[in-house]
């Protein structure tokens, strides 16, 4: 398992921290992990699905 840090999620979704924090707060991205005092990260695998979800949200309305 893979954890990345509030860089590399930025970098993979080109979302501004703090449009990551609304939407984590909406229940719309995934949570962030508390991994020490002044660090967080998100599990890979959770951001990669949630990036696969919207290729296939985009999918679903193509065409139609």
């Amino acid at each position: 398992m893979k954890v990345l840090s509030k860089q590399q999620v930025r970098d993979k979704v080109l979302y501004s921290p703090a449009h990551i924090a609304r939407l984590e707060a909406a229940g719309q991205f995934p949570k962030r992990i508390r991994l020490g005092t002044h660090r967080v990260g998100w599990i890979e695998a959770e951001v990669e699905n949630w990036i696969h979800q919207r290729i296939l949200e985009r999918d679903s309305h193509t065409g139609s």
